[in-house]
């Protein structure tokens, strides 16, 4: 095989891969949406979509309370720019966290805990 078609075979694989690495965020994140709209009868979930990098990807209002959530689809899975800022911004102000599914039911306990004080 040339070189040309060395390089277009390996630019489909790599956009496939990132594709599959994509859609595990987002199937984890649906997933994660369900579970909570399951836990907290009546909670709002919602995807949150702004202009401000690093800002988290979901928020949750529930009863006289509100939370966001950072979704990754590992516990090793490289943050972007200003989500450590804003987790922990964000948290001191009401309830915060990164999550993932090794650390997902610690942070939905943390959430029951943090809806219920």
């Amino acid at each position: 095989m040339e070189r040309k078609g060395k390089i277009t075979l390996l630019s489909s694989i790599l956009s496939k891969e990132m594709t599959i690495l994509g859609k595990l965020e987002s199937d984890f994140q649906t997933e994660l949406k369900k579970e909570i709209e399951k836990r907290f009868p009546g909670a709002v979930v919602f995807k949150i979509e702004t202009y401000i990098q690093g800002f988290p990807d979901l928020g949750i209002l529930y009863k006289n309370k509100w939370a966001v959530l950072e979704c990754k689809k590992s516990r090793t899975a490289k943050k972007q720019p200003n989500q450590d800022y804003y987790v922990d911004h964000l948290n001191e102000m009401s309830f915060s966290r990164f999550i993932f599914p090794e650390n997902k039911e610690e942070v939905l306990r943390d959430l029951q805990r943090a809806f219920e004080s």
